[in-house]
């Protein structure tokens, strides 16, 4: 069945199957229950001589949303890269990440992505000359994407099937990014930043969307907009000046206005 046939009549995940993708999902994501499925310890990255991240240490609980926050710069995006293979040729990246307790700091993202993380960049890289369908195509990682959920998501991916996707609006093109990851069964999703520059309607569709996929997959999540981390965040993370700050419940850190404040010089009570 071709994209296109798809978008126009999405098919499911295990046809006749009375297993939902949500638990599909779910015994992808924690096959042993742990309490955390991403262990990160004393992750340092230097990038040009530069020492950004300056001995990380984090756990990623194996549901829910994990936001990783701080200013601008102050090594969030890093982090996410250092995770899945993308430190720069010129950088370094030591320490140790386990996922589900295997050792992956250092092998090839393509291995990782393979082994179950899904990457949602921050400037959602599409491809601008292919139409929707190609660029979902492209993104099957199996003979059974999940359209469904995609278009469940994300109706309008499914109306403008045909589009190319340059000429989408920025909001679009993050439903794209997005829907990208979604269509294949994962581990972990990273997502940095989603919604990032979207006008307050799309953010809520986003927001609404990511609510639904965490509920399937965990998620470790950039993002500062603080009405959207209230919404979704289990845990918080703050790194500033490239070390951890603060960690602990994401309702704690935003219910102490002067603590959030503090560690993100912003109003807890405000969007950003």
């Amino acid at each position: 069945m071709k994209a296109e046939e798809r978008a126009g009549e999405p098919r499911r995940t295990n046809p006749g199957s009375t297993v939902t993708a949500a638990e599909e999902w779910t015994s992808v994501a924690d096959p042993a229950g742990a309490a955390s499925l991403l262990q990160v310890e004393n992750l340092s990255v230097r990038i040009a001589g530069l020492h950004i991240l300056q001995g990380v240490s984090f756990d990623v609980a194996s549901s829910g949303v994990t936001v990783l926050l701080g200013r601008n710069g102050v090594g969030k995006s890093t982090t996410l890269r250092a995770i899945l293979g993308l430190t720069p040729r010129n950088g370094t990246a030591t320490g140790s990440v386990r996922l589900g307790g295997e050792q992956i700091l250092g092998r090839p993202t393509h291995a990782l992505v393979k082994a179950g993380l899904g990457f949602v960049p921050e400037d959602r890289c599409v491809f601008a000359g292919l139409t929707v369908a190609e660029n979902l195509r492209l993104a099957e990682r199996t003979d059974t994407p999940d359209y469904d959920l995609v278009f469940s998501l994300f109706p309008e991916l499914s109306k403008r099937a045909r589009q190319r996707a340059g000429s989408l609006s920025g909001g679009q093109q993050q439903m794209l990014s997005l829907g990208r990851v979604l269509l294949n069964r994962n581990r972990l999703l990273l997502i940095d930043e989603p919604t990032k520059g979207l006008a307050p309607k799309v953010v809520t569709e986003v927001a609404e969307a990511l609510e639904r996929a965490a509920q399937a997959v965990p998620v470790l999540l950039v993002e500062q907009n603080l009405a959207v981390v209230r919404r979704l965040a289990g845990d918080a993370v703050v790194i500033a000046a490239g070390q951890v700050a603060w960690t602990g419940p994401g309702e704690q850190l935003l219910a102490d206005p002067a603590l959030t404040k503090s560690l993100l010089a912003v109003n807890a009570a405000g969007g950003h």
